[in-house]
């Protein structure tokens, strides 16, 4: 059970991780300092650090639970799936629950206009970027694990998660442009890709015009 300490200690990263991206997004990434964070808060820079290591981790710790969960989620998807199929299924189902996990830290609205600050930051791109490729190595682990196969001796896991993480880069890109910045729209966005996914790769593209 938790205790009355760990829930002041949750509250605390919590709010910490509320007002930094509050404060980036209304002000920016570069131009917001620790300092300006932790007066948001009302605690020392020395509590600041005790849950995060930098400005950084801050700005990518919702993130980090959202990378979080869809390896989980691929990890539970049914194991006659074909790879493809479960990480698309992943992806498609498990909104509701993305959603109530990033509702249960910030808005969500608060999450996704951090995308605009991810997109538009040279920093912050690289270091997505980099948690990203992360991301997809797990992944491949996960569906090597899957399948049977040893992930260095089998280029296939990797390669079906750089396609797939290819198409959601994509898909936040694009989504991050449009005049329509929410849940529904970026859900849309990403169905509709991933159906293009199969014909992209294997059809030819004349033909279809």
């Amino acid at each position: 059970m938790e205790t009355l300490r760990e829930r002041k200690k949750q509250r605390t990263r919590e709010a910490l991780l509320r007002a930094a991206l509050e404060l980036f997004t209304a002000r920016g990434y570069e131009q917001t300092t620790v300092d300006d964070i932790v007066a948001a808060v009302e605690v020392s820079q020395r509590t600041f650090f005790r849950y995060f290591a930098s400005k950084e981790e801050v700005a990518f710790g919702v993130q980090e639970m959202t990378e979080a969960y869809f390896v989980e989620a691929v990890r539970r998807r049914p194991a006659d799936e074909a790879p493809m199929e479960a990480l698309r299924r992943s992806v498609l189902e498990g909104w509701d629950g993305l959603g109530e996990i990033i509702e249960s830290v910030v808005p969500i609205e608060l999450h996704l206009r951090m995308y605009q600050q991810i997109e538009s930051v040279p920093v912050l791109l690289a270091a997505h970027l980099r948690r990203s490729a992360e991301t997809e190595e797990a992944i491949a682990r996960v569906l090597a694990e899957r399948e049977g196969l040893d992930v260095d001796a089998d280029p296939r896991p990797r390669l079906a998660v750089a396609v797939f993480g290819g198409v959601m880069r994509v898909t936040e890109r694009q989504w991050s442009l449009r005049e329509d910045f929410s849940l529904e729209a970026i859900r849309a966005l990403t169905v509709a890709y991933l159906e293009q996914v199969g014909p992209a790769l294997t059809e030819s593209w004349r033909d279809a015009r």
